[in-house]
């Protein structure tokens, strides 16, 4: 009793100085269900938003993919590295796109919608199967989308390369474009979508289901910061969509028999004219998502991605909190880790290359086990920020007393 009251005082202590802190981190008496580290806010104004949708119930070997210690709807980061920088999306991760560690998150298996960052998944899945010197026709159907959208200014009969279409999509979010190609790829948009969630679930993005090609708000669309980095992790793989996500305008053709005249378009994604190593992104928007984003740079030979998730762009837009959490990601040890981005195919066996490991509760751990340095103890993980090497100490050694004396009266009781 007495180790169960002093660990539940640390632990308090922990929370009240910022230190992150696992959910196991004491035993269950002490530290009450739901109790999460707090990830660094910054302040935003309140704003008008549509009721926020009731995300699917969580399922715990969804929350764990990549990692034990990326279930948590709070702050995990390595052990003994500086605190990342206060934003205001409620979720978020940075991960390496190469090696595939997950360098920390807030929440990265929480359930958020997607606005246009969902265009990612149709990149991922459709990008490798249409051919982009081909010429495509625009139909009506391809322009029903929600009026007062992001659009692009393709028009019914416009005749357009599919590269063109891709740039229209990445650069400038156009809802019709991601109709069209979701189109080409499938048959229909509604297929396309179908192929969506079947490629998101090969990727092991077990927590997105697309309703629309667009990422246009739909009933039971949902995704989480740690899936955009699976899907991002594929479509950065691409060199065709590498070259179109650094594209900073293009033009879009002339159609003679409209009698239509051609215009350019910009990249709005800020992100590639004014963060050094930049690799592109995406940029997200509804009046329910909020501000949702995905952007990727290199340094010194080490690429970098963020997600962000239900984000406000005030005090700072979404791309520069994106861009500061790059910054700290770039400024950890490139052995850094509390997790992994899975291999394609892993998680369900949908395919992909190599052998299948298992994906399970122990596998993060084991991981952050093998990381801790200066001999910090296993129960830690990686979900602990900062705070005091003594108080750190104390609390391992009384939850070890605590086990301890657990195992004997368990001992005892078998004897019995």
């Amino acid at each position: 009793m007495r180790a169960r009251v002093l660990a539940a005082a640390t632990v308090a202590v922990l929370l009240s100085t910022g230190t992150a802190v696992p959910a196991d981190a004491a035993p269950p008496a002490a530290l009450a269900p739901g109790v999460a580290a707090p990830c660094p806010k910054l302040a935003a104004p309140a704003v008008t938003r549509p009721p926020r949708p009731t995300p699917p119930e969580a399922v715990p070997e969804q929350r764990t993919v990549g990692g034990e210690a990326l279930a948590t709807p709070g702050l995990v980061v390595p052990p003994g590295t500086p605190a990342p920088p206060p934003v205001t999306a409620t979720s978020w991760l940075v991960a390496d796109l190469d090696s595939g560690e997950v360098l920390g998150g807030c929440g990265p298996h929480e359930h958020a919608t997607p606005a246009s960052v969902q265009k990612l998944l149709l990149a991922a899945t459709m990008l490798p199967k249409l051919d982009p010197k081909q010429v495509v026709t625009v139909t009506r159907d391809d322009l029903d989308i929600e009026p007062g959208s992001s659009a692009v200014g393709l028009l019914v009969g416009g005749r357009y390369p599919v590269e063109t279409v891709w740039l229209g999509l990445l650069l400038q979010s156009g809802n019709e474009a991601a109709n069209l190609l979701a189109r080409l790829g499938a048959g229909s948009a509604q297929a396309g979508v179908r192929e969506m969630n079947a490629e998101a679930r090969r990727l092991g993005a077990l927590q997105t289901h697309a309703v629309t090609p667009s990422g246009l708000d739909g009933p039971g669309q949902f995704t989480s910061a740690y899936d955009l980095a699976l899907i991002a992790r594929v479509c950065f793989a691409n060199p065709a969509f590498r070259r179109y996500a650094l594209t900073e305008r293009t033009q879009i053709p002339a159609q003679p028999a409209l009698r239509k005249p051609g215009f350019q378009i910009q990249n709005e994604n800020r992100l590639i004219y004014d963060y050094p190593g930049a690799l592109g992104g995406k940029t997200g928007f509804t009046e329910l998502a909020r501000h949702t984003y995905v952007g990727a740079a290199e340094r010194n030979g080490r690429r970098l991605v963020v997600t962000l998730l239900n984000a406000e762009r005030r005090p700072v837009r979404a791309w520069e909190q994106g861009a500061r959490l790059l910054d700290w990601g770039f400024s950890l040890p490139t052995d850094s880790s509390v997790g992994r981005l899975v291999e394609p195919g892993e998680v369900t066996g949908d395919g992909g290359d190599g052998p299948t490991p298992s994906v399970g509760p122990d596998a993060g751990a084991a991981l952050a086990a093998d990381r801790s340095p200066g001999g910090a103890p296993d129960w830690l993980g990686g979900a602990v920020v900062g705070g005091s090497a003594g108080l750190v100490g104390l609390l391992a050694a009384l939850l070890a007393v605590g086990r301890r004396r657990r195992r004997s009266r368990r001992r005892a009781a078998r004897w019995d």
